[in-house]
């Protein structure tokens, strides 16, 4: 694949199944250069026949069915922020039901159908855009008391709180409302002006808030009776010291025509002198008996989410205690979805790959798809079940998966990628570290007999992990005629708790021997690898260790620095995890953070260096990349920067198409500068 090959990549939402069965509805993304923003729609993807478009929008999304199966919800995005949108599930013009001036981040249809609750981030007068007459730069000065100031991709957390709003499903059938003008308008206006109250959009229904206060609220779902909300939130006392969050119960109050929202009620952590868990993604059986959740242990502190995946939790549907029905041995992946009568389907990240589990209120779980397709989220509805997939030659499809776990596929929404592009699939490889511990990952070459340069990649995290699907960085590598070597170190997630506490406490120590433990051994079991020829590349924990180990092993022609966290001392108050994620990785103390900072071996370093990093990176602030750098050019190093603007955390992943393609092009660039496929 080529940096200008992007647009052919697909990415497919998790499923929505219509209550016969006979079809599901995902989102398909795609970026496109020519609005320079990714663009999606929803499709309809049948048990039999061929799957088509049904949205036009240029960001239709996140599609779910109403419980009769009539009307699917959405969320569309017309060059403004996501609303919800409905349209009849047989077809017709989606109307876009809410005006959110933040956008709508999660929304859920009641058990009748006949209404939806949302969230949504409410933004204080005065400011985020609320008075044209008060731009960004002349807002009221922002006062915190906590520790939770920003978050990357968003800014700014105060003024702006999550909160639950329920609105009443229109009748798609009746006449659209429309827009007063002339005299009516004017008519409006003086009534407005009279009352001194701000008129209602007449383009959408009503919404009645039902949370007013400083919580962050999310992912909304109603109880089986459709009385109360549950959602997820942090609104314990201690809330800006930990990591904790709890489900709530926020029972719908007031007369039919105006309902507001009761005061929340704690259903987790409640029976515990102190709260040790976070928990979200409530789900209901469908039986209605068991509420099940995600939660996971996070120590007596709140802190301790070092290596702590969580599990699936499941506590009696009007609250009681709650109960962990998976051991630390599976790694959750998605979210939860009902199926049968009394159990949730989860995905379980595993060595690289998943696999999809069946987790029985009754502690049962059992294996449910287990290869050779990566699953990205899967529901099941009318005895029917769906998962959306990716593989080596498919960034996302749609399959049905039998009653005997076989895959049936149903799409084929990445044919354009492999008939325009060589796709090389990845050569599973195990390592062996010097204490023994074995070491996983894999091994992609070029066409040719080589030998190839090596470019050896890291991934961030650190408790995440390369898997063995599609992956366009490795892809974009190996077609420019670089063989990739990719491993999962200690400290990554899908080999078990263990696996990723290893190196709490100590950055730097064996994840690098597990990591050119396993560089030299792939080089040694193949001819075609050029073990003379090597380059060093990573983003976030990846850029950390990269440059990490280029203050401590010089055999490489070039590094890639890529949005790093390099520096713990200086990560704490800038980071919008800094507060927390550097002292559970490396220690409290300046000693100890010094003692694994990267930031202070610049001095080390002989290797050419490009540092990338991106203007509105939240997470590892373009601080970091901008202070190593300048410290590699005071040492003499051969070093280059390169900033985006307009970009967080997430460029590589999610920034506008010409960007991402522009990073890929300085990247091959820099390779064919200091590693030449052909020298």
């Amino acid at each position: 694949m080529r940096p200008d090959q992007l647009p052919l990549l697909r990415t497919v939402s998790a499923p929505s199944v219509h209550p016969s069965g006979d079809w599901a509805v995902v989102s398909v993304a795609r970026p496109d250069f020519d609005i320079d923003s990714s663009l999606s729609q929803l499709w309809r993807v049948p048990r039999k026949g061929a799957p088509r478009r049904i949205t036009r929008g240029l960001n239709d999304f996140a599609p779910q069915f109403s419980p009769d199966g009539d009307v699917i919800g959405f969320l569309r995005a017309a060059g403004g922020p996501p609303q919800v949108a409905l349209v009849r599930a047989d077809g017709g013009e989606p109307m876009v039901i809410t005006d959110a001036k933040l956008g709508v981040s999660a929304f859920a249809f009641s058990p009748d159908g006949a209404r939806l609750v949302y969230t949504t981030r409410v933004p204080e007068q005065g400011r985020y855009g609320t008075d044209d007459d008060i731009p960004a730069n002349l807002e009221d000065p922002r006062h915190f008391t906590g520790n939770r100031l920003q978050f990357n991709g968003l800014g700014w957390l105060n003024g702006r709180p999550s909160q639950v709003f329920l609105i009443d499903v229109p009748d798609l059938d009746a006449e659209p409302p429309v827009k007063p003008k002339g005299r009516a308008a004017k008519a409006a206006a003086e009534a407005a002006k009279e009352s001194g109250e701000t008129p209602p959009n007449p383009l959408v229904p009503v919404a009645a808030r039902l949370t007013d206060d400083e919580i962050d609220w999310s992912e909304p779902t109603f109880t089986p009776d459709g009385k109360a909300i549950i959602v997820s939130g942090a609104a314990h006392d201690s809330r800006e010291n930990d990591l904790v969050s709890d489900l709530y119960r926020i029972p719908i109050t007031g007369k039919a025509s105006a309902p507001t929202g009761g005061k929340p009620k704690r259903l987790t952590n409640t029976g515990r002198p102190k709260a040790l868990t976070s928990a979200g993604g409530a789900t209901f059986s469908n039986n209605a008996e068991h509420l099940f959740m995600l939660a996971r242990d996070l120590g007596e502190d709140g802190l301790d989410f070092v290596g702590h995946h969580g599990g699936v939790w499941v506590m009696p549907a009007e609250g009681g205690t709650a109960t962990q029905l998976t051991d630390p041995a599976v790694t959750p992946d998605s979210s939860l979805t009902p199926i049968g009568d009394d159990a949730v389907l989860l995905v379980d990240g595993h060595r690289g790959s998943t696999r999809l589990l069946k987790v029985r209120a009754d502690g049962d779980v059992s294996v449910v798809h287990d290869g050779p397709h990566y699953v990205l989220g899967a529901a099941e509805a009318g005895g029917q079940l769906y998962a959306t997939v990716a593989d080596t030659g498919s960034t996302g499809d749609v399959v049905r998966i039998t009653g005997k776990g076989k895959a049936k596929l149903l799409t084929d929404f990445c044919a354009d990628l492999r008939e325009q592009t060589t796709v090389v699939e990845p050569v599973e490889f195990t390592a062996t570290s010097p204490d023994g511990t074995p070491v996983h990952g894999w091994v992609l070459k070029p066409s040719g007999e080589g030998p190839h340069p090596v470019l050896l990649n890291i991934h961030g995290g650190p408790y995440a992990a390369y898997t063995d699907h599609y992956f366009d960085e490795f892809q974009v590598y190996v077609e420019a005629g670089y063989a990739v070597v990719a491993c999962n170190p200690r400290g990554s997630s899908g080999y078990g708790s263990d696996h990723g506490k290893a190196i709490k406490g100590d950055m730097g120590n064996l994840d690098m021997v597990d990591i050119l433990s396993f560089l030299d051994q792939a080089v040694a079991a193949d001819d075609a690898l050029d073990g003379d020829r090597v380059g060093v590349m990573g983003g976030s924990y990846g850029g950390y260790m990269t440059a990490w180990i280029i203050a401590h092993d010089h055999r490489w022609a070039g590094a890639i620095v890529e949005r790093g966290f390099l520096d713990g001392v200086s990560f704490v108050g800038s980071s919008d995890i800094g507060w927390f994620f550097a002292g559970q990785y490396q220690g409290n103390t300046d000693e100890e953070m010094n003692r694994q900072s990267p930031m202070l071996l610049t001095g080390q370093v002989t290797t050419p260096t490009l540092v990338l990093h991106s203007e509105l990176d939240l997470r590892c602030p373009l601080q970091q990349g901008l202070t190593y750098y300048a410290r590699l050019k005071q040492a003499g190093v051969d070093a280059e920067i390169l900033v985006f603007p307009g970009e967080n955390h997430e460029l590589s992943r999610s920034g506008t198409p010409w960007h991402r393609r522009q990073r890929f092009e300085k990247i091959l660039e820099f390779w064919g500068k200091h590693l030449p496929v052909n020298a």
